[in-house]
């Protein structure tokens, strides 16, 4: 899979590719989506996409974590609780893996998305008692005079 700099493409000019709505999601009119992928990890669990969508209603379940940027049109996003927000250009959303939420766009949007999916709890775990371990290791040895990550025992103002 090839896949191009972000450094040459315009979001608002990358070419789309079609991604259909699962037909069960679509509530209202007839919303045609494209997205393309922009940048993946080499271990599979991030990647970056352009999205857009045309008119219409519809139910979204987010498998992984999702951060959104609305770049040009808007959408009314409504949680399963019933709050809804408006977002527009400019805006930020953040929706967890697990989330749902029903999206209402009036005439178009174009976002870029932030995928990333979450590490196994236990895995999460693992990971943040390394890392206190390590800068447990860390601490104790500037206290004994080797030497920190700057090359002295001295903080960094």
């Amino acid at each position: 899979m090839s896949v191009e700099s972000v450094v040459k493409l315009a979001v608002e000019k990358v070419d789309l590719n079609p991604s259909p709505i699962r037909p069960s999601w679509v509530l209202e009119g007839n919303p045609v989506a494209r997205n393309r992928l922009i940048s993946a990890s080499a271990d599979g669990t991030a990647s970056t996409l352009i999205w857009d969508c045309t008119a219409g209603r519809f139910n979204w379940y987010y498998d992984v974590d999702e951060t959104i940027y609305v770049i040009n049109g808007g959408v009314v996003v409504k949680d399963f609780g019933g709050a809804a927000r408006r977002l527009t250009a400019g805006d930020t959303i953040f929706f967890p893996a697990g989330a749902r939420a029903e999206w209402h766009v009036e005439v178009y949007i174009r976002k870029i998305a932030f995928c990333r999916t979450p590490l196994p709890r236990s895995v999460a775990l693992a990971r943040r008692g390394y890392r206190f371990l390590k800068r447990l290791a860390g601490n104790a040895d500037r206290a004994k005079g080797a030497p920190g990550m700057f090359g002295s025992n001295e903080e960094v103002a």
